[in-house]
């Protein structure tokens, strides 16, 4: 049975370590993983945006926003022979993340935590906390 793996990428540092480990630890699978890359775009204020811009703008920018958020991520697994179908997505990070596990049936999320804790994790807020409260599936979090 293929593993699917479900990895989240927002282009930081701590995305790509977790983007890293899933090359460097590809041994601990049976068979070669299913890897899917996304990026979820946070929405703009729609009133104000829309207001001023076309839905077809609008999405040219998300896609090239994600697009470009996606590169680094998608030149290391290229790079090491990791075949993965990326998706980009616009909502709320941690709700889409959970969403699209379930949708594609993966068995693992791996995503890097900014490490934040503390007063700053709780005015800032963690994806990644809020990935591990709705994840249908083990979440692996890469610091």
């Amino acid at each position: 049975m293929t593993v699917k793996i479900l990895l989240p990428v927002d282009g930081s540092a701590c995305a790509l370590r977790a983007v890293d480990h899933v090359i460097e630890q590809g041994a601990w699978f049976k068979e070669v993983p299913e890897l899917h890359l996304l990026h979820v775009h946070a929405p703009l204020p729609i009133g104000r945006v829309q207001a001023h811009v076309g839905k077809e703008t609008l999405h040219a920018y998300y896609l090239e926003e994600s697009q470009a958020q996606l590169l680094d991520a998608q030149c290391r697994l290229d790079g090491a022979g990791r075949f993965h179908t990326s998706h980009i997505h616009v909502g709320q990070p941690a709700e889409v993340i959970a969403r699209m596990a379930g949708e594609l049936n993966c068995d693992l999320i791996v995503m890097g935590s900014h490490g934040r804790g503390g007063l700053a994790g709780l005015v800032a807020g963690s994806v990644a906390q809020r990935v591990l409260h709705l994840a249908p599936c083990p979440v692996l979090l890469v610091k």
